[in-house]
Parts: C-alpha cells; structure tokens; sequence
C-alpha cells in the first residue's frame, strides 16, 4: 500500500505492474502507464463529464484513457450507457457483516432517508410527498413519519421547510449516524425514501434492504440498479410521482410481499465476495488479451 506515491514511486510502481487498476479514471495517478506496456482495467464510479454534460479537456483525457483501456467497468447501465457503452456492469457492494435485519418491531407508516444533506439528494420531494400523504389521515397518530439520517448544507433549510409544511411531528432529523447506531435506526423504520436526482449508483438501497426496509427510489441514475425487482421506482423529482408510489404500496399488501420476497435474492448478487469474483473476472480477461 503506497500512499501519495512521489514521482519516482509511480514510475517504479507502473514499470513492475502487469496490471494497473483504477477505481475510477486517475489521471494524476495513471499517467506514467502511457510509458510502460503494463495493461489497465478502470472502473467507472461516477460521470465522466460536467453536471451539464459537456466535456472539459480533464474529462476529454479520461476518455482516451477508457478508449485504451484492456478492461472498463460501469457501475451501473446508466453509467455505461453514458459514457462507456462497452463496459462491463458491475454494482457495488453492501457490508453484509455490518447492516443486517435486526427483527425490531416497525410502525407501518415508518420511512427513513439516509443521504448527505444536500438540494441534488431530493429531501425536499420526500417532505412534499410527507405532507400530501398526511392530508389523507385525521389521526396524527396513525399519520405516516419520517426520520432524516445525515447531515450537508441544506439541513437549516429543510428544517425551516418541515415547519412551513406543518410537519413538526411527523419528521425527526436524527444527524449523522454510523455503525451499530445507524443499523439500529434503520431496523426501526418500514420504508426507505431515495428520492435522488443523481446517483452513479446508490448503496443506501443495498444498505436498507439488509435491514428490512423496502427502497422507494427515483429513477435516476442508477438507482433503478440498485433496486432491481425488490423496491419502487417513481419519477425523479415528482412528488405527486412518490406519493402515488407510496400509496400503491401501503394500499396493496400483496404487491408489497411480492416485492420484499425478492430481497434475499437481490442482496445476494450484491455480497462482497461475489462482487469481487466479477472483478477479478474482468481482470484476467484483460490480462489474457494481447
């Protein structure tokens, strides 16, 4: 493990690989490689490009790089389409040892959101949708809640916002949790709100679903890989889209065990083990290429 390798590290590092490996395209790192005969293998994690879609002179570099490459993987269709459409699909990982379905007793109106707390994160969709859900009972008791995991720039604003919308008592901002804490909060809640406008891919779904919340995600990105056939996707940005989302669900019970049931099987491709065997799989093969 070498780390900020100076220049005479990277040549001396780049001369002895066979194959160099870049978790998303590295130009300050992966330069000297255009020196040696080593092979590379590249993952794409994220937009290869400006939010606007164009490409500056830093991204026009790192698609050469791709173009050259021996081995290119996407980490989701969405981001192959876009920029890589011969790459290989491969989604993340989840940590399987630490998020797990603890069998807590949850209220059937229970949603959590997990997210750093910014405007491209979708929170104010999910306190919209919150507030058209909420018209639809008398009971404050029986009223759908929210509880926000995280925290980012926008956290007074979206405070100042459960206020506006008269939510005060139907959402709870629980700040940055990790680990066993975290776990645990996740475990107490029935549903789980992704209502993101960008997302290379989406690990809180993986994170949610080992713990027994059901993923309501939009469908950006590349959210709807993460989902597979094991949560809802509605219309990114569409609060009416999310609330329509949210009463198909908590109005058919049968959808919703159909959709649970696939849970198991979905996390199960997405196990560190079985994602690092597709990693090396697409190693080797570029090892094996002239």
């Amino acid at each position: 493990m070498v780390r900020s390798p100076n220049l005479a590290e990277l040549f001396k590092l780049h001369k002895w690989a066979d194959i160099v490996f870049e978790n998303n395209p590295s130009l300050r790192l992966s330069w000297p490689q255009f020196l040696f005969s080593s092979k590379s293998v590249i993952a794409i994690r994220t937009r290869v490009s400006r939010e606007d879609g164009s490409f500056v002179l830093q991204d026009k570099l790192k698609k050469m790089a791709l173009n050259r490459a021996h081995g290119v993987i996407a980490v989701s269709e969405a981001i192959r389409v876009s920029f890589f459409p011969k790459a290989t699909v491969i989604g993340n990982p989840f940590r399987s040892g630490d998020f797990k379905n603890l069998a807590l007793k949850r209220d059937p109106l229970s949603f959590v959101f997990l997210g750093r707390l910014v405007s491209e994160k979708g929170v104010h969709i999910a306190l919209e949708s919150l507030r058209q859900i909420c018209t639809q009972y008398s009971d404050d008791q029986k009223k759908p809640y929210l509880k926000i995991i995280g925290d980012g720039p926008e956290l007074e604003n979206l405070q100042n916002l459960v206020v506006q919308k008269g939510l005060q008592k139907q959402v709870e901002f629980k700040g940055k949790r990790v680990g066993e804490e975290l776990v645990e909060i996740l475990n107490t809640c029935k549903y789980m709100l992704v209502p993101s406008a960008n997302e290379a891919f989406g690990n809180v779904v993986l994170e949610g679903m080992a713990c027994g919340c059901l993923p309501i995600v939009s469908d950006c990105g590349g959210l709807p890989d993460a989902v597979g056939n094991a949560g809802v996707i509605f219309k990114t940005y569409s609060p009416d889209a999310l609330t329509n989302a949210i009463n198909g669900l908590i109005n058919n019970p049968i959808l919703e065990d159909e959709y649970r049931s696939n849970i198991e099987a979905h996390l199960e491709q997405h196990l560190p083990e079985r994602i690092a065997r597709k990693y090396l799989n697409v190693i080797e093969n570029a090892y094996q290429k002239r």
